[in-house]
């Protein structure tokens, strides 16, 4: 009986380390598949960001001062969603060899109307911007500047009302008037 024993024994340690080694293998493929699944998306990311860069580098003409990546120059939202406006920059200032220091902020182009046909506030209206409202940059003559820093994200809510809105990006370069440009955000169901 002794040996029974014994062999039931060798029996369960064999079985313990045939589980311990599926188990260590499936653990190894699935940190080899995460890592797999993380990296092409962050691959898919990045080619994507530089898609925009380069699209909006693009669209900058001889004398065109700001650039807002829209086709059409309006962005169909649905409630709910989150969406983001793409602009660039390009610093067209001559004279000087230094960088200048452009401020931007965004506004409700017509406050009025959209009280009387959205039925919202331009307070409202702002507080779906969730970032991107404002911001600053040092550009080069002659340098562009179009990339996450200067996309405006949009969170509409579940309660907005089916309308179209006109935003304004208001450009400052060194405290001065530079340039403007708007889009619309149309909010469906």
């Amino acid at each position: 009986m002794i040996t029974q024993n014994k062999r039931g024994a060798m029996e369960l340690s064999m079985s313990t380390i045939v589980i311990l080694v599926l188990a260590m293998s499936m653990l190894i493929l699935g940190l080899v598949l995460i890592k797999t699944i993380f990296s092409g998306a962050k691959y898919n990311v990045d080619t994507m960001n530089t898609k925009v860069q380069n699209e909006i580098n693009k669209l900058f003409v001889e004398d065109k001062k700001i650039v807002v990546y829209l086709a059409g120059g309006e962005a169909k939202v649905n409630k709910g969603d989150s969406y983001g406006v793409a602009f660039g920059l390009k610093n067209l200032i001559t004279g000087t060899p230094d960088a200048s220091k452009f401020t931007y902020d965004v506004s409700v182009a017509n406050p009025t109307e959209v009280k009387s046909n959205c039925g919202i506030n331009e307070k409202e209206a702002l507080s779906w911007i969730k970032t991107g409202v404002s911001g600053t940059f040092q550009i080069l003559p002659g340098e562009t500047v179009a990339n996450t820093a200067t996309i405006i994200k949009f969170q509409i809510p579940q309660t907005a009302p089916l309308c179209i809105i006109r935003y304004n990006i208001n450009v400052k370069a060194n405290g001065e008037f530079y340039t403007a440009d708007s889009f619309d955000i149309n909010i469906a169901a």
